[in-house]
Order: C-alpha cells, then structure tokens, then sequence
C-alpha cells in the first residue's frame, strides 16, 4: 500500500513557474507508475503526465507537453512535477495517484491518491 502526499502548490503569475512534489510511503514505491491529475471545480479530472515505474518512460497530455515534466526520485520516494511557463487555465487542484507496474490516462485505473494540492494562475 501507497500514501501519497502533495505539496508545493500556491498562487503564482501567468508565465511563472512551480514544482510540486508528490512523497511516498512504503517500501516498494520504485514498482509503481506514477501520474498527476487536475481538476477544476464542475470539471472531470483530467490527466496531466506519468512516469514509469523506473523514471525511463513519460506521458504528458497535449495541453501541458513542454511546459511540464514529470520526474522521480526513487531513493526518496517521491515523484516531482516542474510546471513552466504556467497560464491561467492551468489553475486547479493537482493530484498524484499510483498504480502498479504500468500508467494509465484513466484516473478509475488509479489505485492510490494523494490530497491534491492548489495551484491557481493569476493574469
């Protein structure tokens, strides 16, 4: 089992940028692909990117692809999402979630959850 811990979030400018970090619990977290989520309120949750288990494989939806990257650090069990050049429509609550072995775009395919963390963008 997996607990899941985000921070890092806050209010930042448009072109701005964060890094938020998303810490494990458990001893077997290098086994699961990792994804972080966001959603606004009254909107689906929607897929940001996720990392392989190992780090050697990302996935980033369209509307974040260059601007952010995912990456990991298995020895201090934490995933980490570097967010650039950030823009309004980016504000929402961020999620990470792990599941094993492979990631999905499909939150439901998510066994465990994080609290999420706010990030809003102002003009």
């Amino acid at each position: 089992q997996v607990q899941l811990v985000e921070s890092g979030g806050g209010l930042v400018q448009a072109g701005g940028s964060l890094r938020l970090s998303c810490a494990a619990s458990g001893r077997t977290f290098s086994i699961y692909s990792m994804g972080w989520f966001r959603q606004v309120p009254g909107n689906e949750r929607e897929f940001v990117c996720a990392i392989s288990g190992t780090g050697d494989m990302t996935d980033y939806a369209d509307s974040v692809e260059g601007r952010f990257t995912i990456s990991r650090d298995n020895a201090k069990k934490t995933v980490y999402l570097e967010m650039n050049s950030l823009r309004p429509e980016d504000t929402a609550v961020y999620s990470c979630a792990a599941r094993p072995v492979s990631w999905s775009v499909n939150p439901g395919m998510y066994y465990f959850w994080g609290q999420g963390t706010q990030v809003t963008v102002s003009s």
